[in-house]
């Protein structure tokens, strides 16, 4: 008994000891408040995506002046003329039609070859049903569907590109002109996509000569199908119209993205620093 009351003794003797070191270093137990936590000063605890959506949310500030400045109407010129070449080349079929003579008693017959988009020509055959001597095959040739696919893949990227910017110029404008990598990075994409419908109109001018020629009927009479035994009398094909009109978007396109170089550059360091000795001279 007389142990544990000595063994008390001691641990009180201990805290106060304690209590006293805290007190000159200036530490109270008893008047010492805990540190305020994040809700009780009000904050907000971090979100699960970090801060960097929080970033964008912040600067995020709807302006749609910039749609009447060149850099902004661009931008829906290019949306629209993207569009309307890839309507252009997608939408376009066509159709090319032999009148096959076959020997007595059997009669004539037509035989069409509806083509359109990506124009695999080589993947088209037809069956002639003559009975005599035997049945045959017409076939054309040539497969052009890199050429188109590479003009419509820019065509896509161009809208979807135009469309971002169109939504970064209205929502982070501020943004867009506070940082100058941001403009750096559009001049380098408008530059790009210039050079690629340079590019894929070149590429897809190629191709539709090479459809006109694959279907031209002087070229179709002379092969081995229709110059045995006058076997094809007649060939004929459609309009190109509407495949010569998206050769001329796509090089309207280029010529658009290219004109938009001068009102982008305009928004980088590069012509600002050019512009402030300018400046320091009128004034």
């Amino acid at each position: 008994m007389a142990s544990q009351v000595s063994a008390n003794s001691l641990f009180l003797t201990q805290l106060e000891s304690n209590a006293f070191l805290f007190k000159l270093q200036g530490y109270d137990p008893e008047t010492q408040q805990d540190m305020p936590s994040q809700y009780d000063t009000g904050m907000q605890p971090p979100g699960p995506s970090g801060g960097l959506l929080q970033n964008l949310k912040s600067s995020m500030q709807i302006n749609l002046d910039i749609f009447r400045e060149p850099r902004g109407v661009m931008r829906i010129i290019h949306f629209v003329f993207s569009l309307f070449a890839i309507i252009s080349i997608c939408s376009y079929d066509n159709e090319v039609t032999f009148s096959v003579k076959c020997p007595p008693p059997a009669p004539a017959n037509v035989v069409k070859f509806p083509y359109d988009y990506p124009f695999k020509l080589d993947h088209l055959s037809r069956q002639v049903a003559c009975t005599h001597p035997a049945d045959r095959y017409l076939t054309l040739y040539g497969d052009f569907s890199s050429d188109a696919e590479f003009f419509v893949a820019v065509g896509v990227l161009s809208l979807l590109g135009a469309a971002a910017a169109a939504a970064g110029y209205a929502l982070y404008e501020a943004k867009y002109q506070s940082n100058p990598l941001i403009p750096l990075a559009d001049f380098g994409g408008t530059a790009l996509l210039a050079l690629l419908w340079l590019s894929a109109s070149a590429a897809w001018a190629n191709g539709l000569s090479g459809i006109k020629h694959s279907t031209d009927p002087g070229i179709l009479m002379r092969t081995v199908q229709c110059a045995k035994d006058d076997f094809c009398t007649t060939v004929t094909t459609g309009s190109f119209s509407g495949l010569n009109t998206s050769v001329i978007l796509g090089f309207l396109n280029f010529f658009l993205w290219t004109a938009d170089l001068w009102f982008v550059y305009k928004e980088t360091p590069w012509f600002k620093m050019r512009q402030q000795p300018l400046d320091q001279q009128i004034n």
